[in-house]
């Protein structure tokens, strides 16, 4: 049994809004114990049953192949899916039977539980989001699941999630607990609770699907696919070179010259993994909507197949991440991630806290803007300092391995060299000067600068990301020099925060200029761990 302290408790009303029932109507009014229990809907119950729809065609498939037969194999499949089935109902059914919670004015209660139960009390100030997704099955089904996520305190917090809740049911738990949250917020620091605002800061636009093919997830979506077919056609014991649609394939790849099939080829995977890269994108930016609501609450709420809506508290919001890939950068792109405490992990972060999906530069730092309450994004107004060329040398020095089998290839005249060096040195020759460029990108985007209450601090060439750190946010400094970074003269500064990522870092920086920078942003924080001599 799992209970969180309740903590003492504060004057005014337990009443609670009506919440809609199991069945879209109404919660019978608060009775004398405090606001009315709600309970699951039962039509979760044929929603985690889905999974077994497809064991269940293998079994039917099975059948007709043995033109309804029912030998050893077919019975012992059908038994088996039956006794599935029942104990995947049963636990369900008892799930939604025994799971009952309600908010109270200074409280959310979850019971749940027949043979093992568990209470948990969670105040409402340490509630950190409420989360709504639905997934298809579920949407069908008119049902959410709202995960609330609560500030850790020892073992416990975490996320709390009721899965199986009707879509009115998830909508007015979500607004009650923010709303209810906010109050109490509010009445402790001895300031009026907010007002309920929907102010909308930024919407799907239809245009922002050119984008889409600058990333990456196009091309690497059909490699995965492709892969995982192999995969399932090889455990089935299927040649996939002795397919039909291969088999062409690979005759007509190799009845034409080299010069021919390799540009073809790199350009039919290129055209499928776009409009891979767009369905993806649509998928998951559909509907797409960035608004501030709940006096101080971000929500951002995307998605077409998989509905998705995200909470973040503009009091844990510590600044914002431009993030820029290569070819997204190309083609005057960028992504918008939150810098805020309470999304969960590091990997939690990257999907809980973008704030625009791959979108023009331009309005991505208009929403940067909007979202820090500034009139221009941080990212953008802050001057950044150059690093020193000495970073440079580091980053061409990276370079070296491929230099070497040309400088092995041209050095060596009239010499036999075996097949694999040649082609390492022809390779070489052409990525080269590829490399060069890229070191040189990667260290004119070295930067790092002061503006109002933000650091700001920029680095990366195939993903250049520029962060915007509120000051007040940096808990701590780390300082870490390699070995060749100390023959250079060079440190890596890191700023410690309690959100996003937890450390963001100044990289190659001149020693100096480094600490007296970390000195400069928060005055007195380093200077005592700092050796004088």
């Amino acid at each position: 049994m799992t209970t969180e302290p309740a903590g003492p408790e504060r004057p005014g009303t337990t009443e609670s809004a009506a919440v809609p029932g199991p069945r879209g109507g109404s919660a019978p009014a608060d009775g004398p114990d405090g606001p009315a229990w709600q309970r699951l809907s039962l039509r979760s119950v044929p929603v985690h049953l889905s999974w077994l729809l497809a064991p269940a065609a293998t079994a039917a498939g099975t059948l007709l192949g043995g033109h309804g037969r029912l030998n050893l194999q077919a019975l012992i499949t059908v038994v088996s899916l039956t006794i599935a089935f029942g104990v995947v109902a049963g636990i369900n059914l008892m799930r939604c039977l025994t799971t009952r919670y309600r908010v109270t004015h200074d409280r959310l209660e979850v019971h749940k539980g027949l043979l093992f139960r568990s209470r948990r009390t969670v105040l409402l100030e340490r509630i950190r989001n409420a989360d709504v997704t639905a997934k298809p099955l579920q949407r069908l089904a008119g049902l959410a699941a709202v995960s609330v996520g609560v500030a850790a305190v020892g073992s416990s917090g975490g996320s709390l999630t009721l899965d199986g809740v009707t879509r009115d049911q998830a909508a007015a738990l979500r607004r009650d607990l923010l709303n209810r949250r906010a109050a109490l917020l509010a009445a402790g620091h001895g300031e009026p609770a907010a007002e309920a605002a929907d102010d909308t800061i930024a919407a799907f636009d239809l245009s922002w699907t050119r984008y889409a093919p600058l990333t990456v997830w196009g091309v690497g979506g059909l490699f995965a696919v492709l892969g995982a077919a192999y995969r399932t056609l090889h455990e089935m014991q299927v040649d996939p070179l002795e397919l039909g649609v291969v088999r062409g394939a690979a005759d007509a790849f190799t009845s034409v010259p080299v010069w021919v099939a390799v540009p073809v080829t790199l350009l039919a995977v290129a055209a499928v993994g776009s409009v891979g890269a767009v369905a993806l994108y649509v998928e998951g930016w559909s509907g797409f909507r960035l608004a501030r609501e709940d006096g101080g609450i971000l929500r951002v709420r995307r998605g077409l197949w998989i509905h998705r809506s995200v909470s973040i508290e503009e009091r844990r919001l510590r600044g914002v991440e431009l993030v820029e890939p290569l070819l997204l950068r190309s083609g005057g792109g960028a992504r918008l991630q939150a810098v805020a405490g309470g999304l969960g992990s590091a990997e939690e972060n990257r999907s809980r806290g973008a704030l625009m999906p791959p979108s023009p530069r331009k309005e991505v730092l208009r929403v940067a803007a909007a979202v820090l309450g500034d009139d221009r994004s941080p990212t953008e107004r802050a001057e950044l300092h150059r690093h020193p060329r000495r970073a440079l040398r580091r980053r061409l020095n990276r370079v070296l391995p491929v230099v070497l089998p040309v400088v092995g290839a041209v050095a060596l005249p009239g010499i036999w060299l075996p097949p694999f060096l040649v082609a390492a040195g022809i390779t070489a020759a052409v990525l080269l000067p590829a490399g060069v460029l890229l070191a040189v990108d990667a260290h004119r985007a070295l930067g790092h600068g002061l503006t109002g209450p933000y650091l700001v601090a920029r680095s990366g060439t195939f993903v250049r990301r520029t962060v915007a750190l509120r000051r007040e946010g940096v808990i701590g400094w780390t300082v870490s020099r390699s070995y060749f970074q100390r023959r250079a003269g060079l440190l890596t500064l890191g700023a410690a925060t309690a959100a996003g990522a937890g450390v963001y870092r100044v990289r190659d920086v001149a020693e100096g200029e480094g600490l007296a920078f970390a000195e400069e942003a928060l005055p007195g924080l380093l200077a005592p761990f700092l050796v004088r001599g």
